[in-house]
């Protein structure tokens, strides 16, 4: 009878001791979830009000609102009353997003340091962001690239890529010729590309004023932009092509990165990648 009492009694405590620790790793998960939902609704507010003309900060409202719903989720317990098929399908969905999106990122950190190399026929310097006041701080990380190369490279012809947008007081392409202009780079050695709305346009509308498609021409853009930007230039038929790397801004780099695996992900469904 005793054995059988201590039996129930251990066993009860063993139940109570795994029950307490189930509630504890429920609660470090919902923690977790609330942490990330109040970064990512934090990054949000700080890449809206860099006022990038881009409604990329949206992406982080909603991780912010997916990891609330998993908070709530775990708090209430609602996780365990979902059919096992649902969540194992969700578990395995985000585990392959997860893998390819560190794939991508891989490969466009691989390029971060891409200098081209000398002598280039021509570089095309792919447009962003134009304010009233000049060039946004990433098109001014091109531009500055740029004019170091062209300062190098004496020979070397640039084409300057980029549409007026909506909130932009003239076109990128403008802009970016006063910049170099200003800076002491010959009108003649310039080429201005006006029509252009995103990078694949970026590529293909500078194509046509390159005559040689065989020429050697370098991409310049931001370190994080770099494979997408040479990957859609050599899919359009100019091969000899090489990346020039800008720096770009810390801050903004999480941002700038995540919107890039959409990009890549995106130009991929088109088929203007390869």
């Amino acid at each position: 009878m005793g054995e059988s009492v201590g039996g129930r009694a251990l066993f009860v405590i063993i139940a109570v001791d795994r029950l307490g620790g189930v509630r504890l790793g429920r609660n470090v998960i919902v923690m977790v979830c609330v942490l990330g939902a109040a970064l990512c609704l934090a990054y949000g507010a700080v890449v809206f009000m860099a006022g990038s003309g881009s409604k990329f900060y949206l992406v982080w409202v909603l991780g912010g609102i997916f990891f609330l719903v998993l908070a709530l989720l775990g708090r209430f317990d609602v996780w365990g009353r979902i059919p096992l098929i649902l969540r194992r399908v969700f578990g395995a969905a985000l585990s392959v997003g997860l893998v390819l999106f560190i794939l991508a990122e891989g490969i466009v950190l691989s390029h971060f340091r891409d200098r081209g190399r000398d002598g280039l026929d021509y570089i095309i310097v792919l447009g962003a962001q134009m304010r009233e006041q000049g060039p946004s701080v990433v098109l001014r990380y091109r531009l500055d690239a740029a004019y170091d190369y062209l300062t190098e490279n004496p020979d070397t012809r640039c084409i300057l890529s980029g549409g007026k947008g909506d909130n932009e007081p003239c076109s990128e392409a403008e802009g970016m010729y006063r910049y170099l202009t200003d800076r002491g780079i010959a009108s003649k050695r310039l080429a201005m590309e006006d029509q252009s709305g995103d990078t694949s346009e970026n590529i293909a509308y500078s194509m046509a004023l390159i005559e040689d498609k065989n020429a050697s021409v370098g991409i310049v853009t931001n370190n994080f932009h770099v494979f997408r930007g040479v990957r859609l230039a050599r899919a359009a038929g100019l091969e000899n092509t090489c990346g020039i790397a800008a720096g770009s801004s810390p801050l903004y780099l999480p941002n700038n990165m995540t919107r890039e695996f959409f990009g890549i992900a995106k130009d991929l469904l088109c088929g203007n990648l390869f």
